[in-house]
């Protein structure tokens, strides 16, 4: 038997991560300015990358463990305040933009 699903539309909020939107931070949301106050240790924490990896990267730490955030990724937090990285290809492909607040 072949079961097929479909994502539920819900409303995400995003923020793509380039080299000169991580050098200033003037125009992060909210949400990513209190991750980076989070603990290293802590899920939903965003900082920099540990040496030894790319200079000046991003990692986040999901509930699945730490992601790099690599350029050009989106920054996606979920339905319940989450955190994740989505490749730009990905990104577009699954979601749309919203124009008017839903």
């Amino acid at each position: 038997m072949n079961v097929k699903f479909r994502k539920k539309p819900i409303v995400i909020e995003a923020y793509q991560m380039t080299k000169e939107r991580r050098a200033n931070n003037a125009s992060w949301p909210e949400w990513l300015h209190d991750a980076w106050q989070l603990d290293r240790n802590r899920p939903g924490w965003l900082g920099p990358t540990e040496e030894g990896t790319e200079n000046g990267t991003l990692s986040i730490n999901t509930l699945e463990g730490r992601h790099l955030v690599s350029w050009g990724d989106w920054i996606i937090r979920g339905v319940k305040g989450e955190l994740y990285p989505v490749k730009c290809d990905i990104f577009y492909a699954t979601y749309d933009e919203v124009k008017n607040d839903v």
